[in-house]
C-alpha cells in the first residue's frame, strides 16, 4: 500500500470519527436558525436573582430583564380577617349534619386577600442600523457554561453575539462583533411596562420606576398605579457600553454606537425589596446605588475575566451530575425540529439528556437569592399580568419546583425555599389563630407571594372554595426541611432552623384536627386542592371532612417531625403527642373501583381524570406508601393513576411520571416522560392546526399551557427517581430503569442519608458502582433481589461489586 493511500485511509477514518462523535445531538446545547419570534421560542438566562430572556433578531435584539424581588404590593397584614375563625364551628356542624351546600357557601367565609404579583422590569433592545437579510444564522444556549449565543452573515459581514448573566458579578453582559472593521452600528433603549422614567446621564442608560401598590383583585385586572409617597418596591436598570473602537453618542433615552468593530453591553439590575416584612419604599434597599455599585465594579473587569468567574461559579453545580443513557442515532438537528421528530415517536437519548439537564440548569439560574424561591415561572416574566400572578402556588407548583434540588445535587439551590419556609411560619402564626383558631404552630394556605402571604385566597368570600380554601402548604413545605438535611446531614440546620419550623407545622396539624364519629381524627373542613367530588343528587362541591390528601401530607408532617426529634434527642413529650396522634388519623380506604379513595367516602370525582392527584401524596413526594411495605395501597395508587389516564397538563405529567417511577413501573414513567416532551407550539402562535395541550414549548419551557416551570422541575427529578430511590436506610439502585435506557451511566445523584452515587449499567445490569458518603454513615443498597450493607466514613469512596 502507498504512503498517499495510507494518508487518505487514514483521513476518511479520522473524518469518520469526527462526524461520528460531533454530529450526534448535544445533550448540554439548545440551537435554532432562527432568531425567537414568541417567549416560548426565547433562550433564558439568570443567575438566581437577575433573569434574561434572549430573542436573537438580526436586525433588532430584544432582551426581557427580570428581577426575582420586583412585585407588586407590600408586606403582608396576616391580621386581615381576624374573626374568620368563628365561622369554623358553623362548617363543622353543616359538616357533621351532611349539609355540603351550607359547609360549601359558609366555608368561603374563612378567605382572605388574593397574592400580588411577579413583575417584569423592562425590555432592553439592540437595533441595528444596518438592515438586510440575515444568512446563516444560528442561534444557541449552552447550558454546560450558561451562555449564549446568537451568528449571521449580513451584506457580507460576519456577526456574532455573546450573552451570559454572572451570579459573583451581578450583571449582564452582551459581547458583539463584526468582522469587519467599523461594521457595528446600533441603537439601544429600555422601556418598562410599570412607571418609569428612562434618561441617559454620562453615557450611562438609567431607568428607574416602581412596581404598583394594589391588592390583587383577581388575575386579569391591569393594575391601576397609585402615586402614593413611601408605597411600592423601586427599581433600577442601567446600561453601559465599552468599545474597542468607534463613538458613543445619545439622545434623551437612547445609546448610540457607531463605527465600531467590537462591544461589550454591561445591564445592571436592582430592586428595593429588603425582606418580606419591610416597606419597600421606607426601609428599602438602594436600589440606584446597588445598580449603580454592581455596574462600576464590572466595567472595570475585562470579558475573559468575567466570562471566567461566570463559569467557574456556574460549572461548580452544573458539573457535579454527569447523565449518560447509551448510543443514539439521532440526527443533529435544531432543537425545535428535534422536539417534532421526537413527538414522532422517534429515538433522541440526548434530547432525553437534555431536558434533564435543562432542568438543572433552570434551578441554578433562577433560585439563588434568599427568602425568594424560583416563582411559577422561575424567575423569568414578561407580563404585567402574568398567569396566576407567577406567584407561589403551594398546593403542588412550588414543592414541585424543588423535587430535583437535592437528589441532583443542588443542595444550596434550595435553600431560598428553606428560608422562604422560616418567613411564612412568621405570618402564619397569626393565619393559624385568624383563620382557624389554633394557638400553636403555623399554617399557610393555596398562594402565597414575596411578602409571604399565608391567608387563604378568595377575595373574603368571592372565589371558589376547591382551590381558594386550603390550610396544608405548612404541612407539605415542613417535609422540605427533612429532605435537605437526610440529603446533607446537616445538623447544625436541623437543630437551629429547621426543626422548630417542622415542629410549628406540626402544632397546627395537631390543633386542626377533631375526632371523627368513629374515633379517628380528621380534618374538617377539608378540600382536595382544586378537585371537587360529585354527590348522588348531583351537587358538586369541593368542601368536606377527612380528605385523603389533608391527612397523608399529616401523616408525612408528623413522620418526619418524629424522625428530627430523634435525630437531634429532643421533645420526647411532644414526639410522643405525635406518634399517639399519628396513630390515630383515619386510615386510607380503597373504593369499589379499587382505586385509592380521595374523598371521605366513595364518591365519584366530578372530573374523573383530573391533573390533581394529591391524595398519592404518600406515594410521592411523600414515601408512607411503597409496593413492599404497603402493597395494597400502592395497587389502589396505581389504579387511580390508571383512572387518570396519562394525558394531563405539564406540571401534572411531571408530578405523574414520579409517581410511577414509586411504582417501579420505569417504562409507564418513560412513556410519559417522552409525552412531557411532546412538542406544543408557542401560545401566540397562529398555525392552521395547532399543537397544543401539556408539553414542551420550542425553547424546552413546559407547556401548563400556558408556561410554568414546574414541569421542567418535576420531569428532571423523575429522570433521577428512575435511576435512584432511597430513604433513610436504603438505596434502590435502577428501581424503575426503563427498557429504553438499557445501557447508561449517571455521576453525581444523591442519596438519602448524605450519600452520592457513580453507576454504569449494561443489559440494565450494574457493572460499576461507586458510592461515596459526605458526612460518614450506613446504608443498604438495593439491586433487585441483591442487598448489599454498606458503612462509610466521611469523605470515604467505596467501589461495590454486584
Amino acid at each position: 500500500m502507498n504512503l498517499n493511500l495510507i494518508k487518505k485511509t487514514f483521513f476518511i477514518l479520522l473524518l469518520t470519527f469526527y462526524i461520528t462523535n460531533t454530529s450526534a445531538q448535544s445533550s448540554h446545547v439548545l440551537w435554532y436558525n432562527q432568531p425567537a419570534e414568541y417567549f416560548e421560542e426565547s433562550l433564558v438566562l439568570g443567575n438566581g436573582k437577575m433573569g434574561a430572556t434572549v430573542f436573537g433578531g438580526a436586525n433588532s435584539d430584544k432582551i426581557y430583564l427580570n428581577d426575582i424581588t420586583l412585585w407588586s404590593g407590600e408586606p403582608v397584614n396576616p391580621n386581615m380577617n381576624p374573626e374568620a375563625y368563628k365561622n369554623i364551628p358553623a362548617i363543622r356542624e353543616a359538616l357533621k349534619n351532611e349539609n355540603y351546600k351550607l359547609a360549601e357557601e359558609l366555608n368561603k367565609k374563612i378567605q382572605g386577600k388574593n397574592s400580588e404579583k411577579y413583575a417584569p422590569l423592562g425590555t432592553l433592545e439592540i437595533n441595528n442600523s444596518e438592515k438586510g437579510k440575515a444568512v446563516n444564522y444560528h442561534r444557541e444556549l449552552d447550558i454546560s457554561n450558561a451562555i449564549s449565543k446568537v451568528s449571521y452573515e449580513m451584506a457580507g459581514i460576519k456577526y456574532t453575539r455573546e450573552y451570559f448573566v454572572s451570579a459573583p458579578d451581578q450583571i449582564m453582559i452582551i459581547k458583539l462583533t463584526a468582522d469587519q472593521k467599523g461594521a457595528l452600528n446600533f441603537d439601544i433603549n429600555l422601556k418598562s411596562l410599570l412607571k418609569s422614567n428612562v434618561e441617559v446621564r454620562n453615557n450611562i442608560l438609567v431607568m428607574t420606576g416602581s412596581a404598583p401598590i394594589h391588592e390583587n383583585a383577581g388575575y386579569n385586572v391591569v393594575p391601576k398605579y397609585l402615586s402614593i409617597k413611601d408605597r411600592g418596591t423601586r427599581f433600577t436598570g442601567l446600561v453601559q457600553i465599552k468599545k474597542t473602537d468607534g463613538k458613543i453618542t445619545s439622545s434623551r433615552e437612547t445609546l448610540t454606537l457607531k463605527d465600531a468593530t467590537e462591544a461589550i453591553i454591561y445591564v445592571s439590575v436592582a430592586a428595593s425589596f429588603n425582606g418580606f416584612n419591610k416597606n419597600p419604599a421606607s426601609e428599602g434597599l438602594d436600589d440606584v446605588g446597588i445598580a449603580l455599585q454592581n455596574m462600576n465594579k464590572a466595567f472595570a473587569k475585562s470579558f475573559d475575566k468575567l466570562k471566567e468567574s461566570h463559569i467557574s461559579d456556574y460549572q461548580k453545580f452544573y458539573n457535579r451530575v454527569d447523565l449518560n443513557l447509551g448510543k443514539t442515532t439521532a440526527p443533529d438537528l435544531p432543537t425545535d425540529e428535534r422536539l417534532l421528530r421526537y413527538a414522532d415517536g422517534k429515538e433522541d437519548k440526548n434530547l432525553e439528556i437534555l431536558y434533564f439537564n435543562f432542568g438543572r440548569y433552570l434551578l441554578i439560574s433562577s433560585s439563588r437569592t434568599m427568602g425568594v424561591p424560583a416563582n411559577l415561572q422561575g424567575i423569568w416574566n414578561p407580563h404585567l399580568n402574568p398567569p396566576w400572578s407567577s406567584n407561589y402556588t403551594m398546593n403542588i407548583n412550588l414543592e414541585e419546583n424543588y423535587w430535583l434540588a437535592e437528589n441532583t445535587n443542588l443542595s444550596e439551590m434550595h435553600l431560598p425555599l428553606l428560608s422562604f419556609i422560616k418567613n411564612l411560619s412568621v405570618t402564619g402564626k397569626i393565619t393559624a389563630k385568624t383563620f382557624y383558631g389554633v394557638d400553636k404552630g403555623w399554617a399557610a394556605g393555596h398562594n402565597s407571594d414575596i411578602w409571604a402571604m399565608t391567608n387563604p385566597v378568595g377575595q373574603f368570600g368571592k372565589e371558589e372554595p376547591m382551590w381558594a380554601c386550603w390550610p396544608m402548604a405548612g404541612a407539605w413545605l415542613s417535609t422540605h426541611i427533612w429532605e435537605h438535611y437526610i440529603f446533607t446531614q446537616d445538623k447544625n440546620y436541623l437543630k437551629a432552623e429547621g426543626y422548630p419550623l417542622m415542629k410549628g407545622a406540626a402544632e397546627f396539624c395537631m390543633g386542626w384536627l377533631v375526632p371523627d364519629k368513629n374515633g379517628n381524627l380528621i380534618t374538617s373542613p377539608s378540600t382536595s386542592p382544586e378537585n371537587q367530588y360529585k354527590l348522588a343528587d348531583g351537587f358538586v362541591g369541593a368542601t368536606l371532612y377527612g380528605g385523603t390528601a389533608d391527612l397523608a401530607m399529616i401523616r408525612e408532617c408528623f413522620d418526619k417531625t418524629i424522625k428530627a426529634s430523634k435525630v437531634l434527642n429532643i421533645d420526647a413529650d411532644f414526639r410522643a403527642k405525635l406518634e399517639k396522634t399519628l396513630g390515630k388519623l383515619h386510615p386510607y380506604q380503597i373504593g369499589k373501583k379499587g382505586n385509592l379513595q380521595e374523598w371521605y367516602f366513595d364518591w365519584e370525582d366530578k372530573d374523573p381524570k383530573h391533573r390533581h392527584q394529591s391524595h398519592l401524596f404518600g406515594l410521592f413526594p411523600g414515601n408512607h406508601i411503597t409496593p413492599l411495605k404497603t402493597p395494597d395501597l400502592a395497587e389502589a395508587s396505581k389504579k387511580t393513576l390508571e383512572i387518570k389516564g396519562d394525558e394531563t397538563t405539564g406540571w401534572s405529567k411531571g408530578w405523574r411520571i414520579n409517581l410511577w417511577a414509586r411504582l417501579w413501573d420505569g417504562n409507564r414513567a418513560y412513556k410519559m416522560y417522552r409525552e412531557l416532551l411532546r412538542y406544543v407550539d408557542p401560545d401566540g402562535k397562529k398555525t392552521e392546526k395547532p399543537r397544543r395541550g401539556g408539553g414542551t414549548y420550542p425553547n424546552l419551557f413546559d407547556a401548563h399551557p400556558p408556561f410554568q416551570i414546574d414541569g421542567n422541575f418535576g420531569g428532571a427529578a423523575a429522570v433521577a427517581e428512575m435511576l435512584i430511590q432511597s430513604d433513610e436506610n436504603e438505596i434502590r439502585l435502577l428501581p424503575a430503569l426503563p427498557d429504553a435506557w438499557e445501557s447508561g451511566s449517571v455521576k453525581g445523584i444523591c442519596a438519602r442519608g448524605g450519600f452520592e452515587i457513580e453507576m454504569e449499567w449494561n443489559n440494565k445490569m450494574i457493572q460499576k458502582m461507586i458510592i461515596s458518603s459526605k458526612k460518614g454513615g450506613k446504608t443498604t443498597l438495593i439491586f433487585g433481589a441483591k442487598k448489599q450493607e454498606i458503612v462509610l466514613k466521611t469523605g470515604e469512596r467505596k467501589h461495590i461489586n454486584w
